[in-house]
């Protein structure tokens, strides 16, 4: 089990979700920012090998096996998004989801590329579902 908080680390995302009651979102969310950070980290060499991988192996498959429960649900939301300029056609979700290990984001542009669009499909969600339980 992936050990999450309510609280959110991007600040547009937090103020989204405090008026959010659903605590398996709000779990989802946390998770996804833990997969975000070393991502981030990751691909910019700030975080040590050691410590992605094992952040990584934390996160992971926690996400890989909530995602399925909101993959419907974020679909228009990323849907609506773009990445690398362009509409995203990829399930951003899913493309960084299949990623198998830390040591393999680096220097994969085509991920960083996507997490906007995650981040945008998963804030436009909380916006229009402000209060679902």
């Amino acid at each position: 089990m992936c050990p999450v908080k309510k609280a959110t680390t991007n600040p547009f995302t937090r103020f989204l979700s405090q008026w959010s009651s659903d605590d398996a979102l709000a779990a989802f969310v946390a998770a996804w920012d833990r997969l975000e950070r070393v991502v981030v980290g990751v691909y910019r060499a700030q975080m040590d090998e050691a410590t992605a991988a094992a952040e990584y192996a934390a996160v992971w498959p926690w996400l890989r096996a909530a995602y399925p429960r909101w993959q419907e649900a974020l679909r228009p939301y990323w849907q609506a998004t773009r990445a690398a300029g362009e509409p995203t056609r990829v399930d951003p979700f899913a493309l960084l989801l299949d990623i198998p290990a830390a040591a393999a984001i680096a220097g994969d542009w085509r991920a960083m590329q996507h997490l906007p669009a995650a981040r945008e499909a998963i804030n436009r969600y909380l916006l229009e579902h402000p209060a679902r339980v």
